[in-house]
């Protein structure tokens, strides 16, 4: 969610991501100066996919007491370490002030994404709120009503790729045939392969959870057959 959203804000936005189950050991807190903004983290690989975009110009463990609050818990350094050193950054505050730099952070592999002569091997990296199923096939762009060009967002790097529309979907159990351009393109309760806001390949169902009712979840494999 912060890779697909992150561009949209002004470049010199402060993002405070914290997805952070080791919070209370020894994972360190990072601030990151990007071109396109300042992230506080966890050492965890959050921001691995904005990274792999954005070149750091600057990357510390957020440390200096005077930018944390006096008592800090172990169970809530969104509040007590995260929150106020995005504050003071966006106070004007420079990152290298608020701790020592560091050279390597850790960081997620990409997910899955493969292309051979028959189709594309993906997986299930996202279930929103409304139980869309979206996956690392991406990013997507209609060229015509019948083909759409795949620029891989993730994986090796190489040429675009074209994919008809008429192509099937697998995940999980299920097969969708085709790929829609908006939900409203099938009945409702109907299940769908459509390119989402974010250009990545999702599938849905009008008007329902798919995740739930395909019996999804994130890490399960996609594949895309040719049409």
């Amino acid at each position: 969610m912060l890779f697909t959203t992150y561009a949209y804000f002004p470049a010199r936005t402060v993002f405070v991501a914290v997805v952070d189950p080791g919070v209370g050991t020894a994972r360190r807190a990072l601030a990151i100066e990007t071109a396109h903004g300042r992230f506080v983290c966890p050492d965890n690989g959050l921001c691995s996919y904005v990274l792999d975009r954005q070149r750091p110009v600057a990357q510390v463990e957020v440390a200096e007491p005077a930018y944390l609050l006096p008592a800090r818990s172990h169970t809530f350094h969104g509040r007590d370490v995260f929150a106020p050193a995005a504050a003071h950054l966006a106070r004007g505050v420079p990152t290298a002030a608020l701790g020592p730099a560091v050279d390597a952070i850790g960081a997620l592999p990409p997910p899955r994404l493969e292309v051979t002569g028959s189709g594309v091997a993906g997986e299930v990296i996202h279930v929103d709120r409304f139980g869309n199923v979206v996956t690392s096939v991406g990013s997507l762009l209609w060229e015509d009503a019948q083909t759409l060009l795949l620029e891989p967002r993730f994986g090796a790097a190489g040429p675009p790729v074209r994919i008809p529309a008429v192509s099937a979907v697998s995940v999980g159990g299920a097969t969708v045939q085709g790929i829609r351009q908006s939900y409203g393109h099938v009945a409702a309760g109907a299940a769908l392969a459509l390119v989402n806001s974010a250009g990545q390949l999702e599938v849905a169902i009008n008007g329902g959870h798919a995740a739930r009712a395909l019996g999804v979840a994130v890490g399960d494999p996609v594949a895309v057959r040719f049409g």
